[in-house]
């Protein structure tokens, strides 16, 4: 089985066609894995529905206890793009060691539907979880990254290696 922890991020949000505004109300996560015709055994569950730059450390430490205290030894984290990266080092500072978990997000929401990337990121994340070796991982762009070689790249929006740069502790 795999656990999908669900935290929020772009990954989640709606757009209130009043007022501009994106917000939270419910995970796509279910309909995305019945659209995918998903026949993997997965356990979602959601955590919080946070933008990642409103996480805080404690919020790191409720991802953290989920992930050491689930069953499951694969695990999925949905997550915001602009903050993974330091939840992927929390995790891995956290000592969590015989575990594969990926943490994935998107950076158009799913419910803008055919524009998201967060299908595309999600299938990739569910296939990576199943073939690596236990780590702290990050997904994005049909790719997947060490926790501790990876950045978002802000002026293109894409995820990459550190490149020759030094590895983060």
């Amino acid at each position: 089985m795999i656990q999908v922890f669900v935290t929020g991020g772009t990954f989640d949000k709606e757009y209130n066609f009043i007022d501009g505004t994106l917000y939270f109300k419910d995970t796509h996560l279910p309909k995305m894995f019945d659209r995918g015709r998903c026949t993997v055994d997965i356990d979602v569950k959601t955590l919080m529905m946070l933008d990642s730059l409103k996480m805080t450390e404690a919020d790191r430490e409720i991802i953290a206890y989920n992930c050491r205290r689930a069953e499951a030894d694969r695990i999925v984290l949905t997550h915001g793009t602009d903050t993974m990266v330091e939840t992927a080092r929390h995790l891995a500072n956290a000592g969590i060691e015989d575990k594969t978990i990926v943490i994935t997000g998107a950076m158009i929401p799913y419910a803008f539907g055919n524009s998201s990337d967060g299908f595309f990121n999600l299938g990739a994340a569910i296939a990576f979880v199943q073939v690596l070796q236990p780590g702290i991982y990050v997904a994005m762009n049909g790719r997947f990254f060490d926790w501790n070689n990876v950045r978002k790249n802000k002026k293109t929006g894409f995820f990459e290696e550190l490149g020759g740069e030094f590895l983060l502790e």
